[in-house]
């Protein structure tokens, strides 16, 4: 108990500190949302409500620790466990744990199967990480949780938005000569419905540590800290955008998450290269931007950046250090954020690469974190960290900006911060609930499938490039290593938990069913549209039945729903589901003769509650191989219906989820007939004494051993 208080302390008085350096006058409470400008608060206001605010918390500080230190006593005193630790692996497959645990290439993995439990964890429909991770944390299905696809669509433009969050400036603009100036705090919502449970946790007085879980952006209060994880934009409001700079005249753009620009030679030292960062959208739109030069040394594999003052040297083939930069907003207001520069080459052009910049933790524009004080906190302790959401550049890969050993490399740097946190969270929390989910796991099995498959479409396209053949195995192995690294950490009252959302399979050849609907009837494209252009420009909506977006799901047309809708609700659109639903299940690919689509799914037969009307109305399950093309994701109706996808991005999950359960170890006996990600919350608020809420979906799992 000693132990327990001294660790909660050490926490908050860093967190008490950190959020005195908040008050500090270098914050620019500043962001910029997809098409919004700045919001910027008044520098004086800030400081002033951030001094009233520390002052009562320093004033309340004593009765408040006095109340949560009774709530807290009386909730371990119905707890079966002091402690529970879950350790998420996006995307990790049973399939692969148990032919390398057979191996013996996973011994920590193999102990927790032999001693404890192993088993395959049903995961969602569809398998997609917002909606599975939603579900786990909720204990609720998706029609409880509004996450159905990493995008929804506006009934009233068919255009696409992120399903988990909302954001905008304030509304209120303040001109100053040049600049137009939001007021106030940017508009955040989140969008995905229904408690996470350590929020219920809290609220029994149980203290949670959460760790870059997906779609808890933008943050939650609840009892404990938390930092943010999938669907955290970038500091221009995208969900990732990169640099590509090159000295050469190349103009093609990139097909997707990138942006190629122009080196042009220095105009103040005639010497070296100039460039400029885009920064968040001000006045009316127009970018900011930061600029930097670079210049060659003697050697033939290093130049110099110099940006903010500041100079740096870059090696060939070697990340730089997280680099700050800064975009003003305004008279003394700045965004400010930090990112990664690659150089690739310097002759006979100069190359360089850029991350998406991300969120400064240590001077957030925006909260990524609760408190807000915790990735600061953060910050100074471990150092400037990726606060992205999809933090690992798939896109840089895609389009062979990246290779295999950078994009790799750019995966370890990241995960090595994300280790760090997450053992200082471990050792803080001595009593609840510490959760960290690592993404590298999903974001390496997506782009190094194609090596574990000889006829790969995708293992052609890039034959001729550096290969890392090992790189998903190897993976497996340094997450071994790291549950090995904690159960070395744990006793035997304290339940270890590995989950993943989903498993994995590969990705070898797409489906557009926007092309299956044009030829069949249920779509129609404008006269002399080609279907080339995304997001549905192509489309005649006064003709059109049905429509594909997203990874998973196709919408009615429904009148009186969407803008343009020509099918009747109620039994004309019943009609025409079971009518898909029948000609689309058991779809063949012409090539091979092998069925693509396994089922499809009306979403009443997969959903229920009270955010249903915004799901898809069928929800598709492909076959193992097979996933929405690129093309029907983002709107395109041109093409074949059945293509072989040649990107790196060659192995996926968004199929039918019979076939990509996720994975559940323990150090404890748990007892379950057929265990789904969505029983995790119920078994935690059971093993802390805390009731069920009626709404809950999941079962709580019986844990024999405890």
């Amino acid at each position: 108990m000693q132990r327990t208080v001294h660790k909660r302390k050490a926490l908050f008085a860093g967190l008490a500190a950190a959020t005195l350096i908040l008050a500090t006058p270098v914050v620019a409470a500043a962001y910029v949302g997809p098409g919004a400008g700045f919001a910027v608060l008044s520098s004086f206001l800030t400081l002033f409500i951030a001094f009233l605010y520390s002052l009562l918390a320093l004033v309340t500080w004593p009765i408040r620790q006095l109340l949560r230190w009774r709530r807290r006593r009386r909730a371990y005193q119905r707890a079966r466990v002091e402690r529970a630790v879950i350790v998420g692996f996006d995307g990790m497959d049973p399939e692969l744990a148990t032919r390398w645990m057979d191996e013996g290439k996973l011994p920590h993995l193999a102990r927790l199967r032999d001693q404890g439990t192993f088993r395959k964890l049903a995961t969602t429909f569809p398998p997609i990480s917002p909606v599975a991770w939603s579900t786990f944390l909720t204990g609720v299905n998706p029609g409880k949780h509004n996450i159905y696809d990493f995008l929804a669509r506006n009934p009233a433009n068919y255009l696409p938005y992120l399903s988990s969050a909302q954001i905008g400036d304030s509304g209120r603009r303040l001109k100053i000569g040049k600049w137009s100036l939001p007021i106030g705090r940017p508009k955040m919502r989140l969008l995905r419905k229904s408690k996470p449970f350590w929020n219920l946790l809290g609220d029994a007085g149980v203290f949670s540590s959460v760790l870059r879980v997906p779609i808890t952006f933008p943050p939650e209060k609840f009892q404990g800290v938390l930092l943010s994880g999938m669907c955290v934009p970038d500091l221009c409001g995208s969900q990732g955008t990169f640099y590509f700079y090159s000295s050469s005249t190349a103009t093609n753009a990139f097909e997707e998450g990138g942006v190629r620009l122009r080196l042009q030679k220095n105009p103040k030292s005639g010497r070296g290269f100039a460039g400029t960062i885009p920064g968040p959208g001000n006045n009316g739109g127009s970018e900011t931007r930061c600029p930097f030069t670079l210049e060659a040394r003697d050697k033939k594999s290093e130049c110099v950046l110099e940006i903010e003052g500041q100079r740096y040297t870059l090696r060939m083939g070697e990340y730089s250090e997280w680099i700050e930069v800064s975009f003003r907003a305004g008279r003394g207001s700045r965004a400010r954020g930090i990112c990664r520069f690659l150089l690739k080459q310097l002759a006979p052009d100069v190359e360089v690469y850029v991350t998406p910049v991300n969120i400064d933790p240590r001077r957030p524009a925006l909260p990524i974190s609760h408190p807000l004080s915790y990735s600061v906190y953060l910050g100074k302790l471990l150092g400037p960290y990726a606060t992205l959401g999809l933090a690992e550049d798939t896109w840089g890969l895609n389009e062979g900006v990246l290779d295999d050993n950078s994009f790799l490399e750019q995966c370890y740097l990241i995960h090595d911060e994300r280790e760090k946190m997450f053992f200082d969270a471990l050792e803080k929390t001595a009593r609840g609930v510490c959760i960290c989910v690592f993404d590298i796991t999903d974001r390496v099995q997506h782009m190094f499938w194609r090596y574990l498959e000889k006829d790969h479409p995708a293992a052609e396209a890039t034959a001729g490039a550096p290969q890392r053949r090992d790189a998903i195995e190897q993976m497996y192995v340094r997450m071994d290593a790291l549950v090995g690294r904690v159960m070395e950490q744990v006793d035997d009252k304290t339940l270890v938990l590995v989950v993943s959302d989903h498993g994995f399979q590969s990705f070898a050849r797409g489906v557009n069913l926007n092309r299956w609907l044009l030829d069949n009837g249920y779509l129609a494209l404008k006269d002399g549209a080609t279907g080339t252009h995304d997001w549905f420009a192509d489309v005649d909506w006064s003709k059109t039945q049905a429509f594909a977006m997203g990874l998973n799901g196709i919408y009615v047309n429904q009148r009186n729903r969407e803008r343009d809708g020509i099918i009747e609700p109620g039994k004309d659109t019943q009609e025409l589901i079971r009518e898909l639903c029948a000609k689309l299940t058991g779809l063949a690919d012409p090539a091979s003769g092998q069925v693509g689509v396994t089922e499809v799914f009306d979403r009443r037969n997969v959903y229920n509650g009270p955010y249903v009307d915004g799901s898809p109305d069928l929800v598709i399950c492909y076959a193992r191989g097979y996933r929405a093309a690129w093309e029907s994701v983002k709107g395109q109706v041109a093409g074949e219906i059945f293509s072989d996808n040649n990107k790196a991005w060659s192995g996926d999950h968004c199929i039918d989820p019979r076939l990509v359960p996720g994975v559940l170890f323990s150090n404890h006996k748990i007892e379950a007939a057929a265990p789904a990600i969505v029983d995790v919350a119920p078994t935690m608020l059971e093993l802390f004494g805390v009731k069920l809420p009626a709404h809950f979906d999941g079962k709580a799992w019986s844990i024999s051993t405890l």
